[in-house]
């Protein structure tokens, strides 16, 4: 037995939001001037609502089926991990490819509380990259080492990548919210140093100057349903939860519209290569959002 992939679905297969009826329902999910200039300035902008309790609860719903490795609709994962890290004391979970097998996980591409600030802050078309899920168990649940995004992205360009980070719980300092290196979005490319080790793996690739930035990041504490946005060069990661409630996590990975292929190899495993310089397009990676198409009124 078998579920449909709906990564072929480029429309809303739920009743997960309603779409804004007017040019002022869009506008009102747009960010301040002050928001986008302290994205520009520190590389992230935090707090931001993007679901209700109602919307929370129905990905929770769907996130719990998943934790089970013999789903329905196992295969269609680009990766999964039941955990990322080795050690059974240190649990992450972590997946690729939610948006293909949850119909409230896919359509919430789609919602204009992520896409209209995704526009404002990559200052053009949205269209989808990936969809990842983070969580750590109570009590042993494990770390995501410090890394930038785009290390793992250099098969696609030029880098003009965004990351919205969702809380499906509430996330603190104690059960592992995500800590950012405010201004390191202009640091150069860092190599890859591990995902779900050591936390202190990325000194061998700093200098002086970055490991003493590195020894004051900001914990963005978040209530379910908010979201940070980030750049795809800020140096972020999040410590051990080891609390008696669950942190999970829903992230959203897009790009401008007109990035392109830097790579023949397949952007993501299980579909189609897109030959080096093309344009990053077709089924797997939609347009989401085009603000030239919202109406006048």
């Amino acid at each position: 037995m078998s579920v449909t992939d709906l990564a072929y679905r480029h429309e809303l297969v739920s009743d997960f939001f309603t779409w804004p009826a007017t040019r002022a329902e869009w506008d009102a999910f747009r960010l301040s001037d002050e928001q986008v200039e302290f994205y520009r300035q520190y590389g992230y902008v935090a707090g931001i609502r993007i679901l209700n309790d109602q919307q929370v609860d129905q990905l929770r719903r769907e996130l719990e089926v998943f934790f089970d490795s013999e789903h329905l609709g196992r295969e269609l994962w680009y990766e999964y991990h039941t955990n990322e890290s080795s050690n059974p004391d240190t649990v992450l979970f972590h997946a690729l490819g939610a948006w293909r097998i949850g119909p409230a996980f896919h359509d919430l591409l789609w919602h204009p509380a992520f896409t209209v600030p995704a526009s404002q802050l990559l200052e053009g078309p949205v269209r989808f990259w990936h969809d990842q899920l983070f969580c750590k168990p109570p009590r042993h649940g494990g770390v995501v080492a410090w890394h930038q995004d785009y290390s793992y992205w250099t098969r696609t360009q030029p880098q003009a990548h965004l990351t919205c980070w969702i809380a499906l719980d509430d996330s603190t300092k104690e059960n592992g919210c995500v800590h950012y290196v405010p201004g390191s979005h202009r640091w150069e490319l860092l190599p890859i140093t591990g995902l779900a080790g050591d936390m202190d793996a990325i000194r061998e690739v700093l200098n002086d100057e970055q490991w003493e930035a590195m020894q004051n990041p900001v914990a963005v504490e978040l209530k379910a349903g908010e979201a940070t946005f980030h750049h795809a060069l800020l140096v972020h990661g999040s410590f051990e939860n080891r609390t008696e409630r669950p942190r999970r996590a829903a992230v959203i990975n897009v790009f401008r519209d007109g990035v392109r292929s830097a790579s023949s190899d397949p952007p993501l495993q299980g579909v189609p290569p897109i030959p080096s310089g093309q344009k990053m397009e077709g089924p797997f990676f939609p347009l989401l959002f085009d603000p030239a198409q919202l109406p006048d009124v």
